[in-house]
């Protein structure tokens, strides 16, 4: 009899499916941390703030005391809420202090199932407006400058979000930012939907239906945010509306400010997952150089030159962590990273983070043009784009675990290898087979494998790239080379390696072209002295 492989969640590539399937009791993808940040755009301009205080009949040399009773009001009003409520208010003196774990004991002691939980403030940076003298003019001007000032954290038993802060700066221009976790919110709607699970922190290790409780998943990126976020402003900030008043254009401003999104894959049986997961973290540390995670995260490194951008000022490296909560893995491209553990030592957590969302791009329209025509675009922060940005992190993470298998597997080297160096037929027409450890074969694996082509697909022109050393120069050297990437492209996809994007002139890979290049690439690049070094 067969094992049964239940089905699993949609980021969850078929090759790990049938590498690790009858190990796997279910697997849920979605949001785990999501920062959201309101902000009053117009304020973050000198020019701007000037007439925000000339609207608001404030001078400027009576712009601190003005700010300091306006804090003081801030404040004072946040004080008397929590205060009515029956509720903590607390300053903390350090910043090394667990609001969130604090915050959570004080709903655990007191069993506060909705509503208020309790009030922090704490002087932190921000970027603040205040009023300087320029010594050349010697008037008084607007500025916007790094400074410290007061913030109020406001926790929440929220009914939809579950436990979330709100974090007010106190200081013009009064930035908000509202944290919320996808799994506790993910709790509230297993409870409204009554499906049973067993959850340890923002971990599920337990639930009565799988594909249901994924459902619920996706539903998150397309949440009502203007309403779910104007309620949260009232009960926070419920000097907002004060704020915005002397220009009647203005308003908050939501974006994304980061995100985390996590595919969790749980194991039937602790020792499996206790086996497996140290192949895992090896291959992580061997197979996955810096130019790897960074094309995994979007960015453009040529296969041919292994070069970086030179506008690329960030860091890539890889960590090796052991936590409380299990051994972690995490690949750091500038304010983006990938980052894999066992959680809990009941399931493997492959989780992307993204700060920077724009090193990706998306099918879209302009901002502001909706009848405009569509082009490939950076991806925003905007919240419009919340639900793309859940499927390039779903992506991201897909791909990881799809790379985990290739090495993990039990199939020799050889039988991957084996089909792709003899000739094919497609088409009517005979295709010579592949060169898996021939430079200019091993190129084209290693272009299917890259990040951003995972995303929007790779083109004649990437082809080109690879195989010839400089640009052409000629409109007869442009068709030579032209013609010889589309005799590639055909080639690829003769052995069933890449497909083409319907409609377009891009082209990505199969489940078995990733396959292949990924196995064939980690052989090639294995670092034998990592390995040593592991196993020591």
């Amino acid at each position: 009899m067969k094992n049964q492989t239940p089905p699993l969640a949609p980021g969850v590539p078929p090759e790990f499916v049938a590498q690790f399937g009858p190990h796997i009791k279910f697997a849920l993808c979605g949001w785990d941390r999501l920062v959201l940040r309101g902000t009053l755009r117009s304020l973050f301009s000198p020019s701007r703030a000037r007439g925000y205080l000339c609207a608001a009949g404030v001078l400027l040399k009576d712009f601190r005391d003005w700010a300091q009773a306006f804090t003081t009001r801030l404040k004072d009003t946040a004080i008397a809420a929590v205060r009515a409520a029956g509720r903590p208010y607390q300053f903390l003196y350090s910043a090394e202090v667990d609001k969130q774990a604090l915050a959570r004991e004080f709903a655990g002691r007191d069993r506060i199932g909705q509503g208020l939980v309790c009030v922090f403030s704490a002087l932190e940076p921000c970027t603040a407006v205040t009023v300087r003298l320029d010594r050349e003019s010697g008037r008084l001007v607007p500025v916007v400058e790094r400074r410290k000032c007061l913030h109020l954290y406001s926790y929440f038993q929220h009914p939809v979000f579950g436990l979330c802060h709100v974090r007010v700066q106190t200081w013009l221009p009064y930035t908000v930012e509202v944290w919320i976790n996808g799994r506790e919110w993910l709790a509230r709607q297993l409870d409204a939907a009554g499906i049973a699970y067993l959850q340890r922190g923002n971990f599920f290790s337990e639930v009565s239906d799988p594909a249901a409780t994924q459902a619920l998943f996706e539903r998150q990126a397309y949440a009502p945010w203007s309403t779910l976020l104007e309620q949260l402003l009232d009960q926070t900030h419920p000097l907002h509306r004060e704020i915005t008043a002397p220009l009647p254009w203005l308003s908050y401003y939501w974006s994304l400010r980061q995100s985390e999104y996590a595919t969790d894959v749980v194991f039937k049986d602790r020792a499996e997952l206790a086996r497996i997961y140290p192949q895992f973290v090896r291959h992580g540390l061997t197979s996955f150089g810096s130019a790897d995670i960074m094309r995994f995260l979007g960015h453009v490194v040529p296969a041919t030159t292994g070069r970086v951008n030179g506008r690329f000022r960030g860091e890539a490296l890889t960590v090796y962590q052991v936590r409380p909560e299990g051994v972690r893995l995490k690949h750091l491209v500038g304010h983006n990273g990938l980052k894999a553990y066992d959680k809990n030592g009941e399931g493997l957590r492959v989780e992307t983070t993204l700060n920077a969302p724009e090193v990706f791009k998306i099918w879209r329209r302009k901002s502001g043009r909706p009848g405009g025509a569509k082009g490939w675009r950076r991806l925003r922060r905007s919240l419009a784009d919340a639900p793309v940005r859940a499927q390039i992190s779903r992506a991201a993470n897909a791909r990881y675990l799809q790379a985990l298998a290739a090495t993990a597997a039990t199939r020799p080297l050889g039988e991957t290898a084996a089909p792709l160096t003899a000739p094919v037929r497609w088409n009517g027409r005979r295709y010579r087979g592949l060169n898996p450890f021939a430079a200019a074969d091993a190129a084209l694996l290693a272009l299917i494998n890259r990040g951003e082509f995972a995303v929007e697909g790779l083109r004649n022109a990437d082809v080109r790239a690879v195989l010839f050393d400089r640009p052409a120069r000629t409109d007869q050297e442009r068709q030579r080379h032209s013609a010889a990437a589309s005799r590639r492209l055909r080639l690829l996809r003769a052995h069933g390696l890449i497909r083409k994007v319907p409609g377009r002139h891009r082209y990505v890979a199969t489940a078995r072209g990733r396959e292949a290049a990924t196995a064939l690439l980690a052989a090639q690049h294995a670092d034998v002295t990592k390995l040593t070094a592991l196993a020591a």
